[in-house]
């Protein structure tokens, strides 16, 4: 007869689960913030206390919305769970997680497949459970629903002191605090809105009045300034609900072209700027205006404009068109640097066709949401998906870039150069 003998394996250590934990906070008030440190400690006592978890961090973010587009840590936390890093997350409630149903459901389904969990406190809810996805739905549609209901609340609340005439909630205005609902002048600020607005009806361009004040010390974006410059609130009137809200989800604001009734107040506090001196302004706004209009748009910046900014000083690179003579091409170079100058912004100016093939090679438009110059040479793709791309740049030498026919046509330069010179010593 056969002898059996059961095979004896090795006793299976049970696997350490790799624990994270997402927390958020609605914004940067002191409240919130420290709101947010004692979170941090307390998911990272909770998480390192325990055998059987293995610590994977804290992914915090400090956002206006929950939509999942607006945080970075978030999306850093799906490319770690998607690069099998994360086995399982804790988060306080599906309110800090997201606030609608979808980014919810999306996530939570995602990482389901990935072999993922999130468990949710305040619910005491494990996604990966059997009644967990339908749990889930029903608590993040109440969620939403809530969030809506807060959301109509606070418009309607602001729309009744637009109807009263009144400003709601904070303000930050050069010239003007805000105290119990009515604008005060700060006279120090008020002589700077003055000299600002006699600038300007003096000829002098935003740009230039920029770096005027700049020189001295005064801080002021481009587009401050052209705001300033329009905001006829100097005058002691107020225009209310030139903007709105589009939803709670997006919190896009969008300028008010109808779609909601706008209250002008007269005479509502103390003038800085003269109402005959802020008509001026607007009509030599307008004439300006007019001189540029008919400048043709580059064409082919459709995909780019708006897409690029500046690692080192915020703002967005703008296209251009420059060059010595016979090497001329589009460049993409950073507002602040080509507005004001180097000692402003010392980022590179980047060939617009290397941009070009630095996309292609770091995925390509799809999906591409923005694109950051960390600083000289370097550039950073971020991805809807969450997918980051940081690629090196360099731009080759004049000589390496030129053309047979561009070398041709700086040989024919020299040469006339040089029969014009030997002309002029012939003839002193």
């Amino acid at each position: 007869m056969p002898t059996i003998t059961q095979v004896q394996f090795a006793p299976v250590m049970p696997k350490r689960l790799r624990t994270a934990a997402y927390t958020r906070v609605s914004d940067g008030k002191d409240a919130m913030l420290h709101s947010l440190s004692a979170q941090v400690s307390y998911y990272s006592a909770l998480i390192q206390k325990r055998s059987d978890w293995e610590y994977a961090g804290v992914y915090i973010d400090e956002a206006v919305t929950g939509t999942k587009d607006s945080r970075k840590e978030f999306q850093r936390m799906l490319e770690d769970c998607r690069a099998g890093k994360i086995d399982q997350i804790i988060t306080k409630s599906i309110t800090r997680f997201a606030r609608n149903t979808l980014t919810t459901l999306e996530v939570a389904r995602e990482l389901k497949l990935l072999g993922i969990d999130i468990f949710f406190e305040e619910q005491n809810l494990h996604t990966m459970s059997n009644e967990g996805e339908m749990v889930l739905a029903i608590l993040a549609a109440s969620a939403q629903e809530g969030s809506l209901r807060v959301s109509e609340n606070c418009k309607w609340r602001i729309r009744k002191e637009f109807q009263a005439g009144r400003l709601s909630g904070g303000i930050n205005m050069l010239g003007y605090k805000l105290i119990d609902g009515k604008l005060h002048i700060i006279p120090e600020e008020a002589e700077i809105v003055r000299r600002i607005f006699a600038l300007y009806l003096s000829g002098k361009g935003i740009v230039t009045i920029m770096k005027l004040l700049r020189a001295e010390g005064i801080t002021i974006s481009r587009t401050g300034l052209a705001k300033m410059l329009r905001n006829e609130k100097y005058t002691g009137n107020m225009l209310l609900q030139k903007t709105y809200i589009a939803d709670h989800l997006s919190k896009q604001k969008r300028i008010n072209r109808g779609e909601l009734p706008q209250y002008f107040v007269a005479d509502s506090h103390e003038a800085i700027i003269p109402k005959e001196t802020f008509e001026e302004v607007q009509r030599e706004i307008e004439r300006r205006s007019h001189d540029h209009r008919s400048t043709p748009i580059a064409p082919g910046t459709s995909q780019l404009a708006g897409l690029i900014r500046c690692g080192i000083c915020g703002t967005a690179f703008q296209r251009k068109y420059g060059g010595a003579p016979g090497y001329k091409k589009h460049m993409w170079i950073c507002s602040t640097f080509n507005s004001i100058g180097k000692q402003y912004c010392a980022n590179q100016q980047i060939p617009e066709n290397i941009l070009l093939d630095k996309i292609e090679e770091a995925g390509g438009f799809a999906g591409l949401e923005r694109i950051t110059a960390t600083g000289p040479g370097v550039l950073s793709f971020l991805y809807k998906d969450g997918k980051q791309v940081d690629l090196g740049w360099q731009n080759p030498s004049r000589a390496q870039s030129w053309t047979p026919e561009m070398k041709e046509a700086a040989r024919q330069r020299s040469l006339a150069a040089a029969q014009k010179r030997k002309k002029q010593e012939a003839n002193p």
